[in-house]
């Protein structure tokens, strides 16, 4: 390799790795401003500032979405607007640091759920290291000694259910295939969004988008910006310049030490406090994600040489520009 190809590849690397820098951080961001009173609020506030720039971003590729293509895009949405009430409400009643590395689960559970799709059996090895990350999350939810996993926790764990559901779905269904990622993922966070404001003008389920505004200081504002323009702009953006310069294996591999920064922004900015029980809980979470991605990866790349299958992107979508798309609901 040349010493312009290794910079140029190295200039790549450095906004890839940002991503998942800032994405680790987001779950610690969306605690410091969400209540269990305005999740909703929070939801609806945060793409409302993202969505209009991705609108404005992408209008003439909107424009030329089928309605086939708007409706599948839109059930997607709906997947993902149970994905972000799980994440938010999850990371309000659990730490940061365990809702980072729970959600890291979503990088075992898609290959087994795919594997069970397609009637492929994965290796021995990955077993092992989807075995390790379980284990992993059960002695992280217990720093503190045997106790039942915490509201916040489980609520986690469905939401890394529901990431795997989002992966598979997007990857599988025909409707959306063909479709630009910028514009998928608009229409995915546009429906989200009304499913968000719908639920917030349903009497009972917490505050009002514009009262959480009003009561709003500098410090939530700043918080809100973050998660809008860094967590879901920056991101995006950067994944869909990345894939189209470097290997979707490269950029899925960066991104993959999300829940590393997860764990340091809790526990360096947090004060979380895991224990030595729930450390070596977090280390086997990492080891297993991390072993587990590697051996799927692999078995991908092999079938796609046997066989020329169809494989899952970088994110388990179908291509690296739909996977992408899926970036939304990655990190909180």
């Amino acid at each position: 390799m040349s010493v312009t190809a290794a910079r140029s590849g190295r200039l790549t690397d450095l906004p890839v790795l940002l991503v998942a820098v800032v994405w680790g951080s987001s779950y610690l961001a969306a605690k410091g401003i969400t209540t269990a009173q305005t999740v909703l609020a929070v939801l609806v506030l945060r793409f409302a500032v993202a969505l209009p720039v991705l609108v404005a971003a992408g209008w003439r590729r909107l424009r030329a979405l089928s309605a086939v293509q708007i409706r599948g895009a839109g059930l997607l949405g709906l997947i993902l607007a149970g994905i972000f009430l799980l994440e938010t409400y999850g990371v309000v009643h659990t730490s940061a640091t365990n809702a980072g590395l729970i959600i890291s689960l979503t990088m075992v559970f898609t290959p087994l759920a795919e594997s069970r799709v397609r009637g492929v059996r994965l290796p021995g090895s990955f077993m092992a290291a989807a075995g390790l990350s379980v284990l992993g999350v059960a002695l992280l939810t217990q720093g503190a000694g045997f106790t039942a996993p915490s509201t916040g926790d489980l609520l986690m764990l469905g939401a890394a259910v529901a990431r795997t559901v989002h992966v598979l779905a997007m990857a599988r269904m025909e409707s959306v295939r063909g479709a630009d990622a910028l514009s998928l993922t608009t229409v995915q966070l546009g429906g989200a969004v009304v499913v968000f404001a719908l639920l917030a003008a349903v009497p009972g389920t917490g505050a009002a988008p514009w009262a959480t505004a009003a009561d709003f200081g500098a410090g939530d504002w700043l918080g809100l910006l973050y998660l809008s323009v860094f967590c879901t702009l920056f991101a995006f953006f950067v994944q869909m310049w990345a894939v189209r310069r470097t290997s979707p294996s490269r950029v899925s591999l960066l991104l993959g030490t999300e829940p590393v920064w997860a764990a340091v922004a809790g526990i360096a900015l947090a004060g979380d406090r895991p224990g030595w029980l729930g450390l070596v809980g977090a280390v086997l979470v990492l080891a297993g994600t991390a072993w587990g991605r590697t051996v799927a990866d692999r078995e991908r790349g092999e079938r796609t040489d046997t066989a020329g299958a169809e494989t899952v992107g970088a994110q388990g979508s179908a291509s690296p520009e739909a996977a992408a798309a899926s970036s939304a609901t990655t990190g909180t």
